[in-house]
């Protein structure tokens, strides 16, 4: 038996306002980035990008216990949903490491990237918190339609699907016979899972209508998965 995460693919917010309609395009401008230098070196891209990815996470929920501490209020549980989010995108991170080893100069990108991107991203978040998860929820999107690519890379034989990493099978509890192709699937999950969280985060802030969140449990995926022969 394996696990296979349920994901919906072909979910995309529709911008409402301003705000929305630049969250997308900052977003579709670094998507052109990330495609036009990586193409499908997808393992490489996975570990660049995921670097960036565990930012956000942090970054809302130093803000949100600081103002909360300020307020002395309730968090509603934003910060802890937060900070899981950030531990695991950087699971995601590690496990890519082991899949395609990051060369001198990916590493130097990833040391300016990530300076670049904290300082935009904790700005932002300052400035609009809505507008932050927006972002977010629309980076998610765009890390669902990556993730399926690469299994279809996998699926077609362009790309080896080579065995999952120790890693990656302790953290997701995959079998021990797990390949690559697994752990894609179960990180397009988590991808899906942050899209939903961080548009519904971003929906409560600007006053719609909260969508309903999955709020499966990191790493099983207990509440988004079956189980097929």
């Amino acid at each position: 038996m394996t696990k296979i995460p349920l994901v919906d693919c072909e979910v995309h917010h529709r911008p409402k306002d301003f705000s929305d309609r630049i969250a997308l395009a900052f977003t579709k401008t670094l998507r052109f980035c990330a495609d036009t230098f990586f193409a499908k070196r997808y393992g490489h891209r996975a570990i660049v990008l995921e670097t960036v990815a565990a930012v956000p996470g942090m970054v809302g929920a130093t803000i949100t216990h600081l103002k909360c501490l300020r307020r002395m209020c309730d968090d509603q549980n934003w910060i802890r949903t937060l900070m899981e989010e950030a531990e695991n995108e950087r699971m995601h991170l590690m496990t890519f490491i082991k899949v395609a080893q990051p060369n001198l100069f990916e590493r130097l990108v990833i040391l300016g990237v990530q300076w670049v991107f904290y300082i935009a991203f904790f700005s932002l978040y300052l400035l609009s918190p809505k507008t932050a998860h927006r972002v977010v929820g629309y980076f998610e999107e765009e890390a669902v339609i990556s993730y399926t690519m690469y299994l279809k890379e996998l699926d077609e034989g362009r790309s080896p699907n080579v065995p999952a990493p120790e890693i990656a099978k302790h953290y997701w509890k995959l079998p021990e016979d797990a390949t690559l192709r697994d752990v894609v699937l179960v990180v397009r999950a988590d991808e899906a899972h942050h899209r939903d969280v961080n548009h519904g985060f971003a929906n409560e802030l600007a006053g719609y209508a909260n969508p309903a969140v999955a709020v499966a449990p990191y790493p099983e995926h207990a509440d988004d998965i079956r189980m097929v022969a």
